[in-house]
């Protein structure tokens, strides 16, 4: 086999980011010795610890790492002194938008299995989740945590969740297409009784599951969805949704497993 060589951008970044980053290199320099290849890393500062540093969450050398690299290996951001403060103008959190913006990451693929090995440690029964294997396509760069956002005079504040056919559209294919390869079943997440963008979800989805003929789509409002992963996770191959739906589910779904 041909030596491979990779650059990596290794981002710790805060909390229990740079615990598990550093068992990540390990894992990968395991692998870089069992089949000839080399990693190159280089530690760049991401988060409440580039604030503290530059007073930016990402650093303009950070991003520049990041494009000149072949992969970013990312930890974890964010700190109870800016969780605990809403009227903090720089947050870590920020950081880690843009970089998503930046790269164009738009498409967050979080899988989760159920390890025999590891049953017992759930919280859950194991005859409940044993078995469980699916995979969430979360869309990464826009909805309400990209939408324009503010204060007004009066004191009242506001989100806007903005979406957009092409970017529905992007991340549906994918979606699609992971399902052709697995169990054929795709559920797309949404809150289409209440809100515009959901229902536009909906319509670009129906439209696209014609080209996907083998593939079955239901559809669940996300209260539902939040209760069904616990109750009976097994039922989900591929689920697809927008951004803040997709941060909450995948989040649920990692405590059962």
């Amino acid at each position: 086999m041909d030596m491979v060589t990779k650059k990596i951008a290794l981002l710790p970044g805060d909390g229990i980011g740079p615990e598990v980053c550093r068992q990540a290199v390990k894992v990968l320099d395991a692998v870089a010795e069992r089949f000839g290849h080399r990693f190159e890393f280089t530690s760049h500062l991401v988060g409440a610890c580039a604030i503290d540093a530059t007073g930016n969450p990402l650093p303009d050398e950070t991003l520049a790492a990041c494009r000149a690299s072949d992969a970013v290996l990312f930890g974890a951001i964010g700190d109870p002194k800016y969780d605990n403060d809403p009227s903090a103008k720089v947050r870590p959190e920020q950081g880690l938008l843009r970089m998503r913006k930046e790269l164009g990451l738009f498409a967050n693929i979080r899988p989760v299995t159920a390890y025999k090995a590891l049953l017992k440690h759930s919280p859950l029964k194991s005859d409940r989740i044993e078995g469980t294997d699916m995979v969430i396509f979360r869309e990464l760069t826009g909805g309400i945590y990209f939408g324009e956002k503010g204060r007004n005079a009066d004191g009242s504040a506001y989100d806007h969740c903005v979406y957009s056919r092409p970017e529905i559209e992007r991340i549906a294919h994918l979606a699609f297409q992971s399902a052709t390869g697995r169990r054929q079943h795709l559920t797309l997440v949404d809150k289409a009784n209440v809100l515009e963008t959901s229902r536009l979800w909906r319509e670009v989805v129906r439209e696209i599951a014609p080209q996907y003929p083998d593939v079955t789509v239901d559809y669940l409002f996300v209260d539902n969805a939040a209760m069904q992963i616990i109750t009976n996770p097994r039922q989900f191959d591929v689920v697809l949704t927008e951004n803040m739906f997709g941060d909450i589910i995948s989040a649920e779904g990692s405590r059962p497993m």
